[in-house]
């Protein structure tokens, strides 16, 4: 089971919803924890249809979790199509390194790790994504579960 934030959660849906383009951006966190969101730029040339992370901002990304920082979990993207699962262009782009892929699409966010023979489409295998209140700061906890990847 994978934990964020209803805050991060939300922030997710709401990028996702002000774009017709497809957004995308890091993941970083410890362990099963996702502690923040990094946008990133789309560099895909049809970002309608396809992302493609920024590698400048991902290099980084995994320059500073060698410093100490936050490890690079995965990544997020939105499906402007309203279907929160991976879809078989997704696979077919995806490494089979168990990374995290949230998918956000119709106000829902779902999980994801690539592997080598997941159930879906051969890549991917639901993960379930637990949101344990807003995480920051002062926003009261509110707890419950996101969306579940079926």
């Amino acid at each position: 089971m994978v934990e964020i934030s209803i805050h991060l959660r939300d922030e997710l849906v709401a990028a996702a919803g002000a774009s017709a383009d497809e957004i995308c951006g890091l993941l970083l966190g410890r362990g099963e924890r996702i502690e923040r969101v990094v946008p990133c730029r789309n560099v895909a040339a049809t970002p309608a249809t396809r992302f493609e992370l920024d590698p400048a901002a991902l290099l980084a990304a995994h320059r500073a979790a060698r410093q100490g920082g936050p490890a690079v979990l995965g990544h997020y993207h939105s499906h402007p199509s309203g279907d929160a699962r991976p879809s078989p262009r997704d696979a077919a782009d995806a490494a089979p390194d168990n990374s995290l892929w949230l998918i956000v699409a119709g106000g829902a966010v779902t999980a994801w790790r690539a592997r080598a023979d997941g159930a879906l489409h051969g890549r991917f295998d639901a993960v379930a994504l637990r949101d344990d209140g807003c995480g920051a700061g002062d926003d009261p906890p509110q707890g419950g579960d996101a969306p579940r990847a079926e």
